[in-house]
């Protein structure tokens, strides 16, 4: 019999990086270096960081005059209703629409995938795309359609099965986006100060550092990839301060253990075989150029807008009193709107950003630990 103790290195290498210790220490190092009369603004683009800013509190180990506020990093809060629309009319065809469990809450303009299926639209939620394609290939005479959501993180496992070339009754609905254009838009709306960018971990690692270049060179804004650990988000705060007391921006990398300067270079190819980039509608931004992501021509085979005829220009994305849109661009915290955790809940969500784990109406609603 074996009696030897197995250790999980995975969540050994987590633990260290939630060191209590440490990160008072760190915490300390940027009360140190931090202005003292001046008000600093970073914002992160992540709903993981949202979480770990949030759950571990880290907000109220900074100083009062640093904040950190949440952009458009929730890939679910920002499919705009158009694109539920599109899916929902498909859904009503009789086609089989599969999509991860977040999707499946998403208000469109009139209706969410949930409304859809409660009135007998065929939804079903996967844990990814590799999923639905064994459902139509076990169901060949159903149609089926996946709605891939996801930033560039996500993407690639589009693009690895549409260029396997995917049963003749599947098709894909694309809602990727791209994360750097929308952190350059952020940049130039009125009134909101950004004094630094934490860019996203997860998809730094597909994308790699150069996407980011353009923030310190051209914007003069301190930028640093940051991974989703206390330690990493602390770490990744202290170096933007360090930064702005120098004024000097530049392009750093917290989260050198994941990410490489050039990215995972065989995501990125397959991702550019794959699809074409194109200026695309984000629900509460707008329309954002070289933004998203559709299917190259020689795939429209598998793209479901072609395949069923079912193009919706504009959608409803703000219901009346809901304050996602400026949620999403980090202009307000989520309990300044006025319908957190009022008429918009995690049981009864009225906005996207109530509707996903990485929403960051949903976190602060959730988690308790959450100030500043």
């Amino acid at each position: 019999m074996n009696n030897e103790v197995k250790v999980d290195f995975g969540m050994t290498e987590r633990l260290r990086f939630r060191e209590p210790e440490l990160a008072k220490k760190i915490a300390k190092k940027i009360i140190k270096i931090a202005p003292k009369d001046e008000l600093i603004k970073f914002c992160h683009v992540c709903g993981t960081h949202e979480w770990t800013i949030t759950h571990y509190g880290l907000r109220s180990l900074l100083p009062s005059n640093i904040e950190v506020i949440a952009g458009p990093g929730c890939p679910v809060c920002i499919v705009p209703a158009a694109e539920i629309d599109e899916a929902v009319q498909i859904a009503k065809k009789g086609v089989v629409i599969t999509c991860f469990g977040d999707v499946l809450r998403v208000p469109g303009s009139q209706k969410s995938l949930l409304e859809a299926k409660a009135e007998g639209a065929d939804v079903r939620i996967v844990y990814g795309v590799s999923d639905a394609v064994r459902l139509a290939l076990a169901e060949p005479k159903k149609e089926f359609v996946f709605f891939a959501v996801g930033f560039e993180t996500t993407a690639p496992t589009t693009a690895v099965e549409v260029l396997k070339k995917p049963p003749q009754n599947f098709s894909f609905l694309s809602s990727h986006r791209l994360i750097p254009p929308a952190m350059e838009l952020l940049l130039g709306v009125g009134d909101l100060q950004i004094d630094g960018f934490l860019a996203p971990g997860h998809v730094s690692v597909i994308i790699g550092m150069k996407p980011y270049e353009l923030f310190p060179r051209v914007y003069r804004m301190p930028t640093v990839v940051a991974g989703f650990e206390p330690i990493d988000v602390l770490m990744g705060i202290y170096m933007l301060l360090k930064q702005n007391k120098e004024k000097k921006p530049r392009l750093e990398n917290e989260y050198s253990r994941m990410v490489k300067w050039e990215g995972n270079t065989k995501a990125l190819k397959v991702m550019d075989k794959a699809f074409k980039v194109i200026g695309s509608n984000w629900r509460g931004i707008g329309r954002l150029p070289d933004s998203a992501l559709k299917l190259r021509e020689e795939l429209k085979a598998f793209d479901a807008n072609e395949k069923f005829g079912i193009h919706v220009k504009q959608g409803k994305d703000i219901l009346l009193g809901c304050e996602c849109h400026l949620v999403i661009i980090g202009k307000i915290k989520p309990d300044e709107c006025p319908m957190f955790m009022k008429a918009c809940t995690p049981q009864k969500p009225v906005g996207a950003c109530m509707v996903s784990s990485e929403g960051t109406c949903r976190v602060w609603a959730t988690t308790s630990t959450r100030s500043k």
